[in-house]
């Protein structure tokens, strides 16, 4: 059984609380919030007995063995350092880091605590579908490009153009849309393809100083992918992985809730419709497969991948800023 805590009581530590109820593996056991009104409440609704406005004692407890960290992404390092040098295994959200600094840091760190996993909550490259769309790749004679697209309007955006600055928006807490949906789609374009040559980006800039929306290009030997996402507008449009003839078509970059592969005759054959009630259950069945039974061979392999692909993530993500001139305040 793995024990959790949480550090984080929003929306998506929601989300990744209900996934983890419909499963056996684990069980939540404690909260650390600021506020403590705020981690009793959480704490009540979901069932966990111990909670911390501590994050000393928070760490030094014995209640829990894994921590799930939702904070704003410029916390995620020393939370996440904290938590390897106290022993505990760290599933942080995705972006893990900020710059690369910090994940080679974090990687000394969790080379002197071999016993501890670290995991980055990307969970879209976990799913049945994404790995139908890793199948179908496979099988294809020639890829020739690609294009991801992930939009979402933030009601948070709503306060930006109050004049307000949301830890999202905010260059303080390393915000903005490529940290956030933009993640998604360089996670489905390193996982499926590697590390790209040349790296650009083009953001739209909000009052906040950090980009709202953008569209970044990964150019690699044969072939260029193109990457959409955006927090101040909505899309619908479709992501593809060109071939030839024929091509892999996606409902949503972030999303995959449905893929369909469209041959050289024009048929169309839906490869992926895995749709479940909550989109953070198949990730979180990865984790706990590797936490209890960390000494199995397969998984020890799929561990050094997700966290290869955590570094080579990082590593783009890092570059399109560079590129863009995005830099956040601390850096």
């Amino acid at each position: 059984m793995i024990k959790l805590g949480i550090i984080g009581t929003n929306w998506i530590t929601q989300q990744f609380v209900g996934a983890i109820k419909s499963l056996k593996e684990y069980d939540l056991t404690a909260v650390y919030s600021r506020r403590v009104e705020t981690a009793e409440e959480f704490a009540s609704e979901n069932g966990a007995r111990d909670t911390f406005t501590d994050l000393n004692e928070f760490f030094n407890s014995d209640v829990f063995d894994t921590v799930y960290i939702a904070s704003p992404n410029s916390l995620h390092f020393e939370q996440a350092k904290q938590a390897v040098e106290s022993g505990k295994n760290v599933i942080v959200e995705k972006p893990a880091f900020s710059n690369q600094q910090q994940m080679a840091e974090f990687q000394e760190i969790l080379s002197a605590h071999p016993e501890v996993k670290f995991f980055e909550a990307a969970r879209n490259i976990h799913t049945a579908n994404f790995h139908a769309i890793e199948k179908q790749i496979n099988q294809m004679e020639e890829i020739t490009g690609a294009e991801f697209t992930y939009s979402k309007y933030s009601s948070r955006y709503d306060k930006v153009l109050a004049g307000e600055e949301p830890n999202v928006f905010s260059l303080k807490y390393a915000g903005g849309a490529l940290q956030d949906l933009g993640v998604y789609t360089v996670y489905d374009a390193v996982t499926l393809f590697g590390l790209p040559d040349e790296v650009a980006y083009f953001p739209t800039l909000v009052n906040t100083g950090v980009d709202g929306k953008g569209t970044a290009v990964l150019k690699y030997a044969d072939f260029t992918v193109v990457l959409n996402f955006s927090k101040m507008s909505n899309s619908e449009m479709t992501s593809e992985v060109s071939g030839l003839k024929d091509f892999i078509e996606i409902d949503d970059a972030g999303e995959l809730t449905e893929i369909s592969y469209h041959d050289t005759e024009g048929k169309r054959t839906v490869i992926g419709n895995t749709n479940l009630d909550n989109p953070m259950i198949e990730e979180a069945v990865d984790f706990a497969k590797v936490l209890l039974a960390p000494d199995d061979a397969e998984n020890q392999k799929l561990y050094r991948y997700w966290n290869q692909l955590s570094i080579n993530v990082n590593k783009v993500l890092y570059n399109l800023r560079q590129d863009a001139h995005i830099v956040f305040v601390n850096e």
